[in-house]
């Protein structure tokens, strides 16, 4: 009888599951919004845990950027292990993961943007809240490491269909205005900051902040398990009232990733943002680092224009073929989270839902079309 060999033959495939998220800021953690996220067929939530006053919780397109967000009340209220437990217990309830957490609050470290006398018990701060979230099991901390932050914006019926969205013109505004004493981030954290500005700071001397913080940062973020993932500047002009924009262009960017080659280290890749730089490839940018595996996640959104003028488009009608994007991820094997981030409003009675709920349905079925969704 001849000896018959079996052979056990295994095919190893390769399925990109890219997770649908939303993003919610404080105001809107509540069992309704979860449940709302649920209904749009997103499975993973990025939390903002910033807070202000100024002009009540509705979240809509109403102030002018132009004047700061608003105040933060967070002076000391760093972020404690059972308030993020029980957030995470009661995302969990919905069927949600917590996926990440984005941007820490100008309260906790202001002086560590502008170079203050309590930068370094605020850097003591940061890495508590940082182990904290790694002892809470959330993988990802994004952060925008900015002193004037998203600034310059108006708001404006410019979407399609007159849908009220943002528009940045910077031939409307003032961009050298200087920052005044109590504010970071365009946020004020000092109401009773004396009178005077933010002096002129360098590119220089804002990469060595970011150096110093990374420095301090990534060990624990390694330690502890969680991800810190930075965004580009929005508007990413090379400078903003008085003081260098470290993200402001392509190049300038991926110097991010010179800094330190940790693991933690990465991209909070905002599609929209890096659309409005005046010159680079996005899709070839956007190949080579999901390739690579430097992407945290990705705000998926689109816009009209580049600076110094662009508008804020809803999903399907800006200048990125966001088919495209996701056939690039889907070929890397992108397996992260992808949120709407911002979006145009709709007429109607919930105007911020109803956007999110356009963006969420129109990523839902081209992942789903792709194969490579939830």
């Amino acid at each position: 009888m001849p000896a018959f060999r079996w052979f056990l033959v295994i095919s190893f495939t390769f399925e990109t599951m890219i997770k649908l998220g939303l993003g919610l800021y404080k105001s809107l953690l509540n069992d309704s919004n979860f449940r709302f996220a649920k209904q749009c067929g997103a499975t993973h939530i990025v939390v903002q845990l910033v807070d202000y006053v100024k002009g009540g919780d509705s979240p809509t397109l109403t102030q002018n950027y132009l004047g700061g967000w608003g105040v933060t009340p967070n002076e000391g209220k760093l972020w404690q292990l059972d308030d993020l437990l029980a957030l995470k217990k009661q995302i969990e309830s919905h069927g949600l993961t917590w996926a990440a957490i984005e941007n820490f609050d100008p309260a906790h470290w202001y002086d560590i943007l502008l170079d203050g006398p309590q930068k370094k018990q605020q850097m003591e701060d940061l890495k508590m809240m940082l182990r904290n979230i790694g002892k809470a099991g959330i993988p990802i901390m994004g952060y925008y490491f900015s002193l004037a932050g998203v600034w310059g914006w108006t708001p404006a019926p410019v979407g399609r269909g007159e849908a009220m969205s943002v528009v940045f013109d910077e031939e409307k505004i003032d961009a050298q205005a200087a920052i005044p004493n109590g504010m970071a981030w365009n946020m004020t954290y000092d109401t009773a900051a004396p009178a005077g500005t933010v002096g002129p700071v360098s590119r220089e001397e804002m990469w060595q902040r970011l150096r110093w913080f990374l420095g301090e940062m990534l060990p624990v973020a390694e330690e502890c398990g969680v991800r810190l993932v930075a965004h580009p500047d929005d508007p990413p002009l090379p400078e903003m009232r008085q003081t260098a924009r470290l993200f402001h262009s392509f190049g300038e960017y991926e110097k991010l990733l010179t800094v330190s080659d940790s693991p933690a280290n990465g991209f909070e890749f905002c599609m929209g943002t890096l659309q409005e730089m005046p010159e680079g490839d996005l899709y070839a940018l956007l190949d080579k680092h999901s390739a690579a595996g430097n992407i945290g996640y990705i705000h998926f959104r689109n816009v009209v224009g580049k600076v110094p003028h662009y508008r804020e488009a809803f999903v399907d009608e800006g200048d990125i073929d966001m088919v495209r994007a996701l056939r690039i991820l889907k070929k890397n094997h992108y397996d992260g989270v992808i949120i709407p981030d911002h979006t145009p409003e709709m007429n109607c009675g919930a105007p911020w839902h109803a956007g999110k709920a356009y963006a969420l349905g129109y990523m839902r079925g081209v992942l789903q079309t792709l194969e490579i969704g939830n």
